[in-house]
Formats: structure tokens, C-alpha cells, sequence
């Protein structure tokens, strides 16, 4: 799980191809013709996110496009002189999730000079209901109600996190990805991979000739990418993510070119890691229910989280509904599989109990 602690941590690590904290400002050369420009994430414990600019013989293809705010946009611009280009050299942008500090600063830019803007059609799903001006519910509420948290939802309700920039910064992209698919960019050839997970819309870009895997939130190399967090309620968000665990696992070991964290060296020893955690969260969800607790919220109250081992008590607000929406995630595959059995009331609650002996 992704919090302000973890990624307080993660915001200290140094990374290879600078030699600085990997949030330093500047290009940084992370491979030939690849450079990765930390962007800032103001009020953010994880201070940045990369975007990664490829050189190709058509201009400028960016790998995601940071927040569209102003401190941004002034790095960005003073970064891409650095390496004596503008904007206006863009050509593309590939954007690996609808996530603001992936894809509103792309839409922004990409207007401006009209570099084709890409994501992933998974993501359609919440990017329409963004722009539904009829809608009069935040769609988390449903699912905090089924965790049980009903405790939060009304906090959720009226101090939950609000976008304040315009939704135009969610503008629908040129290109919808669908399904995995081979992108020609000249004498750099990206495999687009479907990784559904993080968001349903999520992509990874692997470049395996150069040994790149441009890996987005799917692959972090310190922390675990929230599960389950979209607008549009997604049934089996862990279900998918280990899916898609296993297909980059399926390809080369590769260079991890992450958005959030360092460089590291293999992709595979980080799939692995994540699915070692998420099989350690599960058992310990099953021993959770067998010891008593029936709904999300009240597993989630059982469990540590964070390296640190914290309670639920302990997770600001928005943390404590991330651990809710992961902790029905993996309750929900544990139905699924048989190993749990899930009760839903009138009211949306969803209750889960170990299955009957014999």
C-alpha cells in the first residue's frame, strides 16, 4: 500500500543514473536516448513521479506527462532545455494511467502542440464518469459501505479529497490502447502491455531490444501500488493486478524504469517481491476472518501496514480508505477462490466467513 510514510522512505533513495535522491531535479541520461525527468507532486509524500523522454528519428515521445500545476510545468519546460529541446518537440505522449500526475500535465501540453495523447482504454470506464456532470454521488461511497466503514464514509463525504484543477486537464486522450500491441517509433520498437491492476486502464511500454520496461505505477521498486482506488468499481482489482504481475514476469528481465522511486536493475526481482507481499496479505486477511473479523474495515483494523507495522488507527484519512479498498480487494479474491464466503446484506455490506468443515 502506498502511504505517506512508505513514501516518505521511498522519497530518500538514490537513484543510478543520477547518483542523487532520485527525486533530484534535471534530465538524467537512464539509458541511450532515454532521460528521466523528476516532476514535483507538491503536498505528496512521494515528492515526484518520472517522466521519461525517448528520443526517436520523429521528434520527442514522453512516457507520462506529470501534473498539470505551474511548479510543473516551470521544471519541465527548464528540464527538456537542459537537453536542448521545448515543447513544441514533442511528437507523443504514452501515458500509463488516467492518475493526474500521469496524465493532466500530457492533455495540457499535448493541446498546446499537438502531440497525440494515449492511455489505456480500460480507464474510459472513470474517465466518463469524471465528466459526468449528472452525477451527484462519489462512487467510493458504495464501496466504503460494502468494506463496512461506514464510520469514514461520511468524513469521505464531506473532506474527501477534491480535484481542484479544471476537469478540461482530463480531457479524453487522441488514442485509446487497446490490448497489447506493438508501437513503431523508428529505430525504438515499444511492446504496450495491458496491465490492469493499479487502474483497469494501466500500461506498461517495454522496449526489450534496449532491455527498458517503462513499468508506471504497476512495478515500484520500494513500495506496493494501491489496489482498487478508481472511480468506476472494479469487482477483482487484485485478481488483475497479480494477473498482470505475471505477465511482465512472463518477459525478459529488464531494467525497472519506474514512475515513482529509482532506477533498478530487474524487473523480475521486484515482481516477485510484490507477489510474495500481496501472498503474505492474504494469509494474513484469512487468519484475520478466522479469528473474528467479518467485514474489510474490521480486518483492516487487524492488520499492519506499512514497513513500519502500523494499525489502521494510525493511517490518516485518506490512507485508512486505501487500506479498506485493498483489504476488500483481497477478500474478494479469497471468495472467488473458495477459501472465503462472502454475505451481502440489503445495504451493500459485504461480510465474509470461513467456509464450512467437511
Amino acid at each position: 500500500m502506498t502511504d505517506s510514510a512508505a513514501s516518505s522512505s521511498t522519497s530518500r533513495q538514490i537513484s543510478p543514473d543520477s547518483g542523487q535522491l532520485w527525486t533530484e531535479p534535471g534530465a538524467w541520461l537512464a539509458a541511450p536516448g532515454v532521460h528521466r525527468i523528476p516532476l514535483p507532486l507538491p503536498m505528496d509524500g512521494l515528492r515526484a513521479v518520472n517522466v521519461y523522454v525517448l528520443e526517436t528519428e520523429q521528434g520527442l515521445v514522453l512516457i507520462d506527462g506529470g501534473w498539470a500545476i505551474p511548479e510543473s510545468r516551470s521544471l519541465f519546460e527548464s528540464s527538456l532545455k537542459q537537453l536542448g529541446y521545448s515543447t513544441t518537440d514533442i511528437r507523443r505522449f504514452l501515458v500509463t494511467h488516467m492518475h493526474r500526475d500521469h496524465y493532466t500535465q500530457a492533455v495540457v501540453v499535448g493541446a498546446e502542440v499537438g502531440a497525440e495523447v494515449s492511455l489505456g482504454l480500460g480507464d474510459k470506464a472513470s474517465m466518463d464518469l469524471m465528466h459526468d456532470r449528472k452525477l451527484d454521488r462519489d462512487p467510493n461511497l458504495s464501496r466504503l459501505i460494502a468494506c463496512g466503514a461506514r464510520e469514514i464514509a461520511e468524513g469521505w463525504r464531506t473532506q474527501g479529497p477534491r480535484e481542484d484543477r479544471p476537469v478540461e486537464n482530463y480531457g479524453m486522450p487522441d488514442v485509446w490502447l487497446d490490448q497489447d500491441l506493438t508501437i513503431d517509433l523508428g529505430q525504438r520498437r515499444l511492446d504496450a502491455i495491458a496491465t490492469p491492476g493499479h487502474t483497469q486502464g494501466h500500461y506498461v511500454f517495454a522496449d526489450t531490444a534496449a532491455g527498458l520496461l517503462f513499468a508506471g505505477d504497476h512495478v515500484l521498486p520500494t513500495i506496493t501500488p494501491s489496489i482498487g482506488f478508481e472511480p468506476a468499481w472494479v469487482e477483482n482489482p487484485l485478481r488483475d493486478f497479480l494477473d498482470s504481475l505475471a505477465k511482465v514476469r512472463a518477459m525478459p528481465d529488464l531494467m525497472l524504469l519506474p514512475a515513482h522511486g529509482p532506477v533498478a536493475p530487474s524487473s523480475h526481482a521486484r515482481v516477485d517481491d510484490l507477489v510474495a507481499h500481496h501472498d503474505d496479505r492474504l494469509l494474513l486477511c484469512r487468519d484475520a476472518v478466522a479469528g473474528g473479523a467479518g467485514t474489510a474495515w474490521e480486518v483492516a483494523g487487524v492488520l499492519p501496514w506499512t514497513r513500519h507495522n502500523r494499525t489502521r488507527a494510525d493511517l490518516g484519512p485518506f490512507d485508512a480508505v486505501l487500506a479498506a479498498f485493498e483489504t476488500l480487494a483481497h477478500l474478494e479474491l479469497m471468495a472467488i477462490t473458495g477459501e472465503l464466503v462472502r454475505t451481502d446484506d440489503d445495504e451493500g455490506l459485504r461480510t465474509y466467513s470461513m467456509p464450512a468443515a467437511g
